[in-house]
């Protein structure tokens, strides 16, 4: 009975729900006690032929009323009980919900989305079944048992109810070992129940990768793989589950004979009338359910107690990049300072991510990002995002520690877009203008113009009102990354931030995207991280980094003649774009002499430094 202990913060809260509830089932219990005396007497008169018209209409009025009765108590305890039942559900939904929005990457890391998804909802409806059906078969097993067995002591004989309910404490030892075995076997099961969500979660999102590697076969047998384990993980809770009835249906058997031996004995000697043995067998039958409610209960409580274990252990979790709280609001425009002078991820004991990074961004400035994989841009972007507090150093905006400001501020006030762009299944509309939905028409379009997507959304079929699809599969690559930039505009960042999000786009759209963000972004920050060059070209100043650590800065041009990483990337990108431009239909002369004009080009460059990266 530990999983009521466990939600007793629930019962105790809801008590005027629950105490209707259960004494409405009392009020059942109670009118279950009076149609085997009703019988009973009317079987005695049968007997002693004296039974009339008017005990016949006393007698069914007396039926009648007694299930008029027990309707409207009926009612009562289903609507009270049930109803307190789903609203259990709904504040652990939400509390779930809430636990997932607090958390932070490294939860999603070690958490598969599909495990998430099954909690949130095979798990909590295994509890809601607790808070439902499992007080009720509590209750009303409890009561209607106890009810009746004191009915069968006070009207019928002491000695009966004895022999009657012998068999009980033995049910009671069955059903709790029994009940452990249904615990640990149902907890597995929603252990494999959650892998296989996992599975369809993750092909169903990978399935363009899966269609075009030729894959179908491959993830349809590991998907039935994890659909036999399922299998036979519930069949071994349903095998044990299924031990409850016969054992039952054995224990009710041998109540009978042994009730109907000593009751057939007690009538032949006139201890007992006929009436009083039909009585005491039909309240014997009333006994039927609760003995079957206790395998019901048992089953009931472990599962929930199963999958309340799962849902506590993962509301107990922790963001490991535990998040200040400041007090201060933010103000309308500032300047960004940034002085890391070491950083290193949670859980990891060797190698430093970030060392002595510093670098200041002027409000109404642009600031450019590069780096080879893993240089460290990535870590720069979450400590401004305020993912992880724990380094040694300080962020400043507006010559205040950003710790200082409350998070629900700073955060709206950064306006990020991802390498990794998420569109919502909505309209091109509601997406745009997300973080704002009470903008305007004029607002959203705006933001579009800006980032060069409003020409395409006019030419969708539906403009404006086009639906994107699920995560936006309707759209280009392109045209999603400037879709995302337009929602990060409509909010008036005070600084924005561009993770490589110009990477799909043509150079020419991608040159018209950072003209419309200097001109209308003169009064605020601009952090532009992007592995192609021609991005950052124009910032007010560049920063290379390498292995966590700032190896060249200043501008394009002088980073160009200091011919380092920089200048040896830029090269790079000038000859791939080069020959990229050489897909239209050029004459066979004039294609070889672009060839031998390349390969010059990209001859140069590898005869300096070979440390760049193509």
């Amino acid at each position: 009975m530990g999983i009521f202990r466990d939600l007793w913060w629930f019962f105790k809260s809801e008590k005027k729900g629950y105490g209707i509830g259960l004494f409405a089932l009392f009020m059942v219990s109670m009118t279950h006690l009076i149609p085997p005396l009703v019988i009973g007497e009317i079987i005695d008169h049968i007997v002693k032929h004296t039974l009339s018209l008017t005990l016949v209409l006393e007698f069914s009025g007396i039926l009648l009323a007694t299930a008029a009765f027990e309707y409207g108590f009926r009612y009562l305890w289903s609507t009270n009980i049930w109803g307190e039942a789903f609203k259990l559900e709904k504040i652990m939904r939400v509390r779930l919900f809430r636990h997932f929005l607090r958390m932070d990457t490294l939860f999603y890391q070690r958490n598969r989305t599909g495990d998430l998804m099954a909690h949130a909802t095979n798990d909590l409806q295994a509890i809601q079944e607790v808070a439902g059906r499992g007080v009720l078969t509590w209750a009303d097993s409890l009561m209607t048992g106890g009810t009746t067995i004191i009915a069968m002591l006070l009207f019928i004989d002491w000695r009966l109810t004895i022999i009657a309910v012998l068999p009980l404490p033995f049910l009671a030892l069955v059903s709790k070992i029994l009940g452990d075995k249904i615990h640990v076997s149902f907890e597995h099961a929603q252990e494999t129940f959650s892998e296989m969500n996992d599975k369809v979660q993750e092909s169903i999102t990978g399935m363009k990768a899966i269609k075009s590697f030729g894959e179908e076969t491959q993830d349809m047998a590991d998907f039935q793989q994890k659909l036999d384990n399922i299998d036979e993980a519930f069949v071994k809770v349903n095998r044990i589950d299924s031990m409850y009835d016969p054992l039952i249906t054995l224990i009710v058997g041998v109540s009978y004979t042994l009730t109907i031996a000593l009751g057939g004995y007690y009538v032949v000697h006139h201890v007992l009338s006929l009436g009083q043995l039909v009585a005491f067998m039909t309240y014997i039958g009333n006994l039927v359910w609760p003995m079957f409610a206790i395998g019901v209960l048992f089953n009931v409580i472990e599962r929930g107690r199963a999958s309340y274990s799962r849902v506590d252990k993962l509301l107990a979790q922790e963001a490991e990049s535990k998040v200040s709280e400041g007090k201060l609001l933010m103000p309308d425009s500032g300047d960004l300072t940034f002085n890391v002078q070491n950083f290193t991820y949670p859980n990891e004991h060797e190698g430093r991510n970030l060392q002595n990074v510093q670098f200041d961004l002027k409000k109404g400035k642009v600031l450019g990002l590069v780096g080879r994989t893993g240089a460290g841009k990535s870590t720069i972007i979450k400590l401004l995002m305020r993912e992880f507090d724990h380094y040694e150093g300080e962020i400043d905006f507006a010559s205040r520690d950003i710790m200082d400001y409350q998070l629900d501020e700073y955060l709206p006030a950064i306006g990020y877009v991802p390498q990794e762009h998420f569109l919502f299944s909505m309209s091109v509309r509601d997406n745009i203008r997300f973080a704002r939905m009470m903008a305007s028409q004029e607002e959203v379009e705006l933001a579009a113009r800006a980032a060069g997507i409003h020409e395409d959304i006019v030419a969708f079929p539906a403009g404006y009102d086009t639906l994107v699809g699920e995560r936006g599969v309707s759209l280009s690559g392109g045209q999603k990354q400037r879709l995302s930039i337009a929602r990060a505009l409509l909010i008036q960042p005070k600084v924005l931030i561009l993770d490589d999000a110009l990477s799909a786009v043509d150079a020419k759209t991608e040159q018209l995207i950072l003209s419309n963000l200097k001109a209308l972004r003169h009064e605020s920050s601009t952090l532009i991280v992007s592995h192609r060059l021609s991005s950052v070209m124009d910032a007010d100043e560049i920063l290379v980094l390498e292995a966590g650590k700032i190896a060249e800065r200043g501008l394009h041009g002088n980073l160009i003649k200091a011919e380092g990483w920089y200048a040896q990337m830029w090269q790079m990108q000038q000859i791939e774009s080069h020959l990229e431009s050489q897909n239209s239909p050029y004459s066979l002369t004039e294609k070889r002499s672009k060839d031998d004009e390349s390969v010059s080009m990209l001859t140069k460059v590898k005869g300096g430094n070979n440390d760049g990266e193509s």
